[in-house]
């Protein structure tokens, strides 16, 4: 069995998280003898043994044909070219096909999801912030749905920009199938399609909030544009915040139901957006601090500079001296690491004292995106 065989079958295990498939892949090559007994020891169930084995010759085939065309790739989550940033979240996938030019998905990505059935407002304002945001050299990271998603992808291209579609089924198809068009174009200027299903599946409603996960992951963050408060787009809001991402949202005019969940998320300290500067601003701040150890929200703590001295600058004017005196430390010490983390965007220095400046990572978890 061949390694991207192995690979194609375990991506036909839809349970497997990316540890499970990397461990399961290192056994069937390192360990002689039965394969079943390799898939046991990686942690495989009876089931998952079974769906492995059984994956269908005819279906590995076409799989196998359509990776021998040229901008056809399979990136595995031991692969060089595999994204940093998508293998550093928790449930990474652990492979994942790609139409197109795979070093897009390594450049920095601004995610941009919404509505299906935005309004007037949300087309023109989400294709005036995604065309400035692909012109200042972000690729665009979304899901080709109909709406805000198709928004992102088209004004990216419009801009001369790249811009990234990660599907919610395999690539033997695009889906919706009136985006063929704009599937193609996408590729054919160096961006590319992303799935980690395999390559004949279906969309099913399933697919589309475990996509999310990945939308997020490749990208340093989300723009939500027009969005109910129970819908997909805040899906993928809550999958960045797990992630350690920055979330941005457009607000719109109060009553509009589309509105509702950008407001939510700006009530919960996402940043709110009336221009594109008021992003690329912020990344500008915020990406030489987005290394490879700040995309674990485990790590978060870790990769702050003087963690106990921030806990002690709150959301309203705090004295130096009085930042010292709960810190322990003498005031010079600390009005040097204060210097820092001001230098670093987490704190900002007002008449009187600091502020805590406030992250899309403080955005409170609620249970409204079940």
């Amino acid at each position: 069995m061949s390694p991207t065989e192995i690979w194609l079958r375990l991506m036909a295990v839809y349970s497997l998280g990316g540890k499970v498939m990397v461990r399961a892949f290192q056994c069937l090559q390192n360990i002689p003898g039965d394969p079943t007994d390799a898939l046991r020891l990686a942690g495989l169930n009876i089931k998952q043994r079974a769906l492995f084995f059984n994956y269908p010759q005819a279906k590995l085939e076409a799989a196998l044909r359509w990776l021998e065309m040229p901008e056809h790739h399979l990136l595995t989550a031991l692969s060089p070219e595999y994204p940093v940033a998508l293998r550093a979240i928790e449930w990474f996938p652990g492979a994942l096909l790609v139409a197109g030019d795979p070093r897009a998905l390594s450049r920095p990505q601004l995610a941009v999801v919404g509505s299906r059935h935005h309004s007037w407002y949300g087309e023109q304002w989400g294709s005036k912030l995604c065309y400035a945001l692909a012109e200042s050299g972000l690729v665009l990271t979304s899901g080709l749905a109909l709406g805000i998603d198709a928004v992102a992808h088209r004004s990216a291209l419009k801009a001369q920009g790249k811009t990234i579609a990660v599907l919610g089924n395999g690539l033997a198809q695009v889906y919706p199938t009136r985006h063929r068009k704009l599937a193609e174009e996408i590729v054919e200027r160096g961006g590319a399609l992303v799935s980690e299903f395999p390559f004949e599946a279906q969309p099913r409603p399933a697919h589309f909030p475990r996509r999310n996960r990945i939308i997020s992951g490749l990208s340093v963050g989300v723009l939500v544009v027009e969005a109910a408060l129970r819908s997909g787009s805040l899906v993928t809001a809550r999958c960045a915040l797990e992630q350690g991402r920055e979330v941005f949202a457009l607000p719109g005019p109060v009553g509009n139901p589309g509105c509702e969940g950008p407001h939510w998320l700006i009530q919960q300290g996402a940043v709110a957006v009336t221009h594109p500067q008021d992003i690329i601003d912020y990344l500008q701040n915020e990406l030489p601090w987005l290394t490879t150890a700040n995309y674990s929200p485990d790590q978060e703590e870790g990769a702050l500079p003087f963690p106990e001295l921030l806990a002690n600058v709150g959301d309203e004017v705090t004295p130096v001296d009085v930042v010292a005196e709960r810190a322990g430390q003498p005031v010079p010490l600390t009005v040097a690491q204060l210097l820092e983390l001001e230098l670093a965007g987490w704190i900002a220095a007002v008449p009187g004292g600091y502020v805590r400046v406030r992250r899309a990572g403080h955005v409170r978890r609620t249970n409204v995106f079940v």
